[in-house]
C-alpha cells in the first residue's frame, strides 16, 4: 500500500449548504484514493477540521482499535477521537459537504483554507488558519530543534 504524502495549501469558498470545491491539485495527488472516500472529523488539538482519505483512516483506526477498552482514559479518549466523525465523498460536481456540526465545532465561514499535513488534510477557517501559521522565526526555530534535533537522516 503506498503511503499518502499530499503538498499544498489551497483557498477555498463554502456556498450555504456547507459545500466547496475540491482541488484539482488534491485531486490529482489523491487518483487512486478518490472513489474511496474520506472522513472527516474534528482535529485533536485545534478547533479545525481533518480530512482523511479512507486508507488512511483505516490506517489511523487500526492503531486506536488496539487500545485497551477496560481501561476508563481509553474509553474516553476513543469517544472524544471519534465525535463528529463523518464518512465524506466528491458529489458528481467535485464538492464536499462538510456536516454543519463539524461546521459549528470548527467555525468555518464562507473563507476556509485546505492545508496539507502529510496523510490529511486540515480544513481551517481562513481567519484561524492564519493566526495558526504567524509565528516568531526564532521561537519555530527553536521547536525545529526540539522536535527534529535527534530525528536520524539515511
Amino acid at each position: 500500500m503506498a503511503v499518502v504524502n499530499l503538498i499544498g495549501t489551497h483557498d477555498c469558498k463554502t456556498d450555504t449548504k456547507g459545500r466547496f470545491l475540491f482541488p484539482s491539485s488534491f485531486k490529482g495527488q489523491l487518483t487512486e484514493e478518490l472513489g474511496d472516500g474520506f472522513v472527516i472529523k474534528r482535529s485533536i488539538f485545534r478547533k479545525c477540521l481533518e480530512l482523511y482519505p479512507m486508507k488512511e483512516w483505516t490506517t489511523e483506526s487500526e492503531r486506536i482499535n488496539k487500545l485497551n477498552r477496560f481501561k476508563q482514559k481509553n474509553v474516553d479518549f476513543i469517544r472524544k477521537f471519534m465525535a463528529g466523525v463523518r464518512r465524506v465523498e466528491l458529489d458528481a460536481t467535485g464538492r464536499l459537504l462538510i456536516p454543519r456540526d463539524l461546521i459549528k465545532y470548527s467555525g468555518i465561514e464562507k473563507e476556509i483554507v485546505l492545508a496539507s499535513v502529510v496523510n490529511k488534510i486540515e480544513i481551517w477557517n481562513k481567519a484561524e488558519y492564519e493566526k495558526a501559521v504567524d509565528y516568531d522565526p526564532d521561537e519555530f526555530a527553536g521547536l525545529a530543534e526540539e522536535v527534529m534535533g535527534d530525528v536520524e537522516t539515511e
